[in-house]
């Protein structure tokens, strides 16, 4: 019986120490450190898992319904999956048929940026992380109140914590 404990152990230890070592751990990633940030995108490119890449550094969107986040319905906050800067209230996210997690505010007024984006013969605003730069999705005019608007967001781009219970 200790043999196996011990064995199972072992394996445990080789597999964390594996992954400490060939996973690169993410040195950007702060709750509570709002310093805008300026790495280059190569960088990013070693320590964001791919899908996080393509969608945050290159622009790629997620494919519609399939996002963890789109019928996600917990009480708690919504994180910059890059950086970890706070972006929204789960207060403030509202069920729709878009295939995205959507949202009709940020949790402050800074927490995001917005850009022109031209393409695919459309002009959007896009959405990106106030402190990163990361491309999180798109704004529309077409939200509840009382913002009217819809940003409409990949959940790759996103962490979630719940709100702790009292």
């Amino acid at each position: 019986m200790k043999k196996g404990l011990w064995l199972i152990g072992l394996a445990l230890s080789t597999t964390i120490l594996y992954a400490q070592k060939h996973a690169p751990s993410n040195p950007y990633y702060s709750r509570t450190d709002t310093t805008k940030l300026q790495v280059p995108d190569k960088v990013w490119k070693t320590i964001l898992p791919r899908e996080l890449y393509l969608v945050a550094r290159e622009g790629a969107t997620e494919t519609a319904f399939t996002g963890k986040y789109y019928e996600f319905d917990e009480k708690g906050t919504y994180y910059c999956a890059v950086c970890g800067n706070a972006l929204f209230k789960a207060t403030a996210k509202f069920a729709t048929t878009c295939g995205w997690p959507s949202f009709f505010e940020p949790i402050r007024t800074n927490a995001v940026t917005y850009h022109t984006d031209r393409s695919y013969n459309m002009e959007r605003t896009e959405v990106k992380c106030g402190r990163c730069e990361a491309h999180l999705g798109h704004v529309f005019e077409d939200g509840p109140e009382p913002t009217g608007k819809r940003y409409c967001m990949n959940s790759v781009s996103l962490d979630f914590e719940p709100f702790k219970k009292k």
